[in-house]
């Protein structure tokens, strides 16, 4: 927890085929880069996010905070069970 703490404000850095979108390890970090928009969890792996107060915000193996805006113009999606 303490890494994550340290490295909060420093955005992820993804290879040159990945995807426009920045990722975060902190929510705090992607609000600041988007304060006019809603921060999500990107599940990395899947494509999928999800929003505050969800079941997987946060908690899943891979993924990152997003802007909501910058994970759909990327292809990414909305869960749809709502967890």
């Amino acid at each position: 927890m303490l890494l994550r703490v340290l490295f909060a404000a420093v955005p992820l850095v993804l290879p040159a085929f990945a995807s426009a979108q920045t990722l975060y390890n902190a929510p705090q970090a992607a609000q600041q880069h988007c304060p006019n928009d809603e921060v999500v969890w990107l599940n990395t792996r899947s494509g999928v996010y999800h929003f505050q107060g969800e079941r997987w915000y946060g908690n899943t193996e891979e993924g990152a905070y997003v802007c909501k805006k910058e994970a759909n113009a990327a292809g990414d999606r909305p869960t749809r069970n709502g967890q």
